[in-house]
């Protein structure tokens, strides 16, 4: 295992302060960066639905106050809700097609009905992620995220030509290019610290194109007020849902789900990029991302909204500007909560052409289906994955084009749901992985009491393991040495605590490949073991007596992967076998 790479760049940490007018301009800084995508979202989905301009202002005034407000839990962490980092908050561009979907077929009352209840499931899945780590794994994470964007383009390619009637014919092409061309080429070729900037110079870059074409609709930023609430927008909810909404509820869920496995990947990253010395990853704090989130989603459907998300862009701030304290975050979340009480901000952007915004967006949607396709080939790709990520997005394709059997799926329950291609794909995907699961070799279970005493019943468990394989000599002795090794770290990672007594053990056991993979579940107190093993390069060659089973334990595994969630600890041991 490699020696630790110190990182340099970060100069604030979460827990530490940076001076005021650092973490004031680092605030201010990020809030104008996710501005325009957090409105520009909402707007789309509002134009392309054919929805009024009142419940338009509304919807763009309640993406920035709940952006803002999760902005800040996520950065303040408050119990189990916030990861205690800086991850920026906004609309997400994963619940386009399936918004627009609901405003056309049965209004804004009960989007706003399918948000709250698919809100719901947000919760659950943080609660009980460490049991559903082996179905969302990143085989289906990157199938239904190319499949969204898949759904999303041919929505916002419609909208590259709304212009109004009587503009010119090359109004719509030439603001829609200049856009596209320098947002791309920036994102290309740009330094990073200027990369951050390709939104909102190529937007400008399109608004003053626009301009002499007379599409940019200066009379809506000059009517709107400096200081307001826009509060006759708001929607309501409907109590009485009918067909469409329980055909879209099972989209709203799969959606919802797919944006809190981005969320998970988010949380995942900001640890790396936030600390001097890396850490192991802590599912403790992407439970509490997930949380936010979850609040997030929950108040967006109760304001009537598009549903927000963690935005990646977090990952890419911190990177370049070396800033990742919480401070910040809290800055960053205050802004937004102000601006939306300013319609006039919002105006300016809400006026902004659709050809532009399009064009921007295309943008997105563009990287979030080649963020999708490097999930699915950084997991490796065997004939199993294969049939799962094929056969997911061509269904998945299929359907949403209207190609597979359009007249016996009607107009009913089956025909709304199946006619999202996102969804068929995920139904597709959770279905095959599923079946892969169930049908893997069966896992050996043995559960003891998390004490000195269990050794023999855990050495018993593991040779009859090995013997059921018919492992050599040599294996079989480094599966059981694994095994108590792994035990003597649980043991003294638990010292002191009160309740060590009442703890108990679960080893899973189960073949995977030429290797033994065991999981040691139990609910631990102490430091990640990960960290431990990290750090071992840095220490003398002759350890004290609490590093000998790190030592050893590195010896016997061929890998080791400790993850802390709220109120459990999996370690996962491989260790490689021969006949």
């Amino acid at each position: 295992m490699a020696a630790v790479n110190v990182n340099d760049n970060v100069r604030y940490e979460p827990d530490e302060n940076p001076p005021r007018l650092v973490a004031i301009g680092s605030g201010i800084q990020a809030a104008i960066l996710i501005l325009a995508p957090v409105v520009l979202t909402v707007v789309i989905v509002s134009r392309i639905a054919g929805q009024s301009e009142g419940f338009m202002a509304w919807a763009v005034f309640a993406a920035m106050l709940i952006s803002g407000s999760t902005t800040v839990l996520q950065a303040v962490r408050v119990g189990r809700f916030g990861s205690g980092h800086v991850l920026m908050m906004g609309t997400s561009g994963a619940f386009i097609a399936v918004c627009v979907a609901a405003l056309k077929l049965a209004g804004p009352a009960t989007m706003a009905s399918l948000i709250v209840i698919s809100s719901l499931f947000q919760f659950l899945l943080a609660s009980r992620l460490s049991w559903l780590r082996r179905i969302f794994t990143p085989i289906v994470t990157g199938t239904v995220i190319m499949l969204i964007a898949a759904t999303v383009m041919p929505i916002i390619f419609d909208s590259l030509n709304d212009v109004p009637e009587g503009s010119s014919q090359a109004a719509a092409p030439v603001t829609a290019l200049i856009t596209l061309v320098i947002v791309a080429a920036m994102v290309v070729r740009a330094p990073p610290a200027w990369r951050l900037w390709s939104p909102i110079i190529a937007i400008a870059a399109g608004c003053i194109v626009s301009i002499p074409y007379g599409i940019y609709d200066f009379q809506q930023v000059l009517d709107a007020p400096w200081i307001g609430v826009p509060f006759d927008g708001w929607p309501g909810f409907d109590v009485t849902p009918g067909v469409e909404f329980w055909a879209l509820l099972p989209a709203f869920v799969v959606v919802t789900l797919v944006g809190a496995i981005e969320t998970i990947g988010d949380g995942v990253a900001i640890q790396r990029v936030s600390r001097r010395n890396p850490r192991a990853t802590d599912f403790r704090v992407v439970q509490g991302a997930l949380n936010a989130d979850g609040v997030g989603n929950l108040l967006s459907g109760i304001l009537g909204t598009v549903p927000n998300t963690t935005y990646s862009s977090s990952i890419s701030l911190a990177e370049v500007t070396g800033v990742a304290a919480r401070r910040v975050g809290v800055i960053i979340g205050a802004t937004f909560v102000i601006l939306a009480f300013f319609p006039k901000v919002a105006a300016l952007l809400i006026a902004i052409p659709a050809p532009v915004a399009a064009a921007y967006i295309t943008v997105l949607v563009i990287l979030l289906f080649v963020q999708g396709m490097r999930i699915v080939i950084q997991d490796g790709m065997d004939h199993r994955k294969a049939v799962v990520v094929g056969l997911s997005f061509w269904i998945g394709a299929g359907f949403q084009s209207g190609w597979i059997f359009p007249d016996l799926l009607g107009e009913g329950f089956l025909g709304v749901l199946l006619s999202n291609g996102m969804t068929a794909g995920a139904i597709v995907a959770i279905i095959v992985m599923v079946f892969i699961e169930l049908t893997r070799p069966r896992r050996r279970r043995l559960q003891v009491a998390l004490e000195g005493d269990a050794l023999p019943k855990i050495e018993q468990f593991l040779l009859a393991f090995a013997s059921r394989r018919g492992w050599d000599d040599a294996s079989t002795e480094r599966l059981t040495s694994a095994g108590e090794e792994t035990l003597a770290i649980l043991l003294q990672e638990s010292e002191g605590d009160a309740e060590e007594s009442a703890r108990q053990l679960t080893i899973n056991a189960r073949i995977e490949g030429v290797a033994a993979e065991l999981e040691f579940i139990t609910t631990l107190e102490g430091e990640n073991v990960e960290d431990h093993l990290a750090h071992l390069n840095e220490l003398p060659p002759a350890p004290d007596e609490r590093e000998v089973s790190f030592r050893l334990l590195w010896h016997y595994a061929s890998s080791v992967r400790h993850q802390k969630y709220h109120g459990l600890d999996i370690i996962a041991v491989d260790v490689e076998g021969s006949r």
